[in-house]
């Protein structure tokens, strides 16, 4: 039997690529923080609708909200706020292709964070893993651009590659304070604590990001609701997604939650192939290659 965390990764990846696919067409609508909050604001109604389903059926319970885990629920959410600004201030800059590759190095910096700050032990076929799997992302970022892997090293200095490393940085910070929080709460069951949590943490991020929202760009306040047929399904994958990575955090360590979850690289291979009818390169089979041989690796060192 396949373990649920493995699942809940892999569902969550999918619904993250998913959803991406679907926000592409919302970026000539909304601006940049309007988009953010379309995916907390209509994620809240689908994540409420998921945790009281499970709830009818499983039913279960968890304690009081206690000021420690209030917090670790507002660091997660702000953590993951800041990533995807910063992730998008890569993009903006000239070295595009290096803030990418610079930004999928989140699963190595939260197998490091994990283990030198939360004690996580990983088996050293699962370290390699990781590295094989971060080697093919970085492949796919880098393969057919013009650049040589020297100049991975001499980039490292320069804007686009210190958003990308700052926002994976932020990925894995929300990633760990979300499993920290999950602990936090009283109660049996992990996943309805890992439901619950994702609901708290898009509301409090819908509030946050959209007062600034409304104290900053008011004209946008209404393009978010003006779009809301696009909007929602945005908001619904998003919600999906949030909650499927939350289980897999509650039931595994973060560093294999996120080293699993490379398999998102493959997803979206498979969406540009066989959705968008664009055809794959060879450089796309290796670094695909990579990534899910690292992927296997992972999973054989999680035993």
């Amino acid at each position: 039997m396949i373990p649920g965390w493995i699942l809940a990764t892999c569902s969550a990846a999918l619904f993250q690529t998913w959803r991406t696919a679907l926000q592409q067409r919302l970026r000539g609508q909304l601006s940049l923080n309007a988009a953010a909050v379309v995916r907390y604001l209509y994620g809240v109604p689908v994540g409420v609708a998921i945790t009281g389903g499970y709830w009818l059926a499983f039913g279960g319970w968890f304690g009081a909200l206690t000021p420690w885990y209030l917090l670790l629920v507002t660091l997660c959410g702000i953590a993951q706020i800041f990533g995807t600004l910063l992730l998008i201030a890569s993009f903006a800059s000239r070295g595009f292709a290096v803030g990418t590759a610079y930004s999928k190095t989140e699963a190595l910096q939260a197998s490091l964070i994990t283990v030198l700050l939360l004690g996580e032990a990983l088996s050293p076929l699962a370290w390699k893993g990781i590295l094989i799997s971060a080697a093919g992302v970085l492949y796919l970022s880098f393969a057919g651009r013009g650049l040589a892997w020297r100049d991975l090293l001499r980039a490292t200095v320069q804007p686009a590659a210190l958003c990308g490393i700052g926002a994976g940085f932020c990925f894995a910070m929300a990633a760990i304070c979300g499993r920290a929080a999950n602990g936090a709460l009283e109660g049996p069951d992990p996943v309805l604590k890992a439901l619950f949590t994702v609901v708290l943490m898009n509301v409090i991020q819908t509030v946050l990001q959209g007062g600034w929202l409304v104290l900053r760009e008011p004209a946008s306040v209404g393009r978010v609701f003006a779009t809301w047929r696009s909007s929602a399904q945005v908001g619904a994958l998003s919600a999906c997604g949030s909650a499927c990575w939350f289980i897999g955090f509650a039931l595994a360590p973060v560093a294999l939650v996120r080293a699993l979850g490379q398999v998102e690289i493959l997803f979206t291979l498979g969406f540009s192939r066989f959705f968008l009818g664009e055809r794959l390169m060879g450089r796309d089979v290796v670094g695909a290659l990579l990534v899910a041989g690292g992927v296997v690796l992972v999973l054989l060192g999680a035993r």
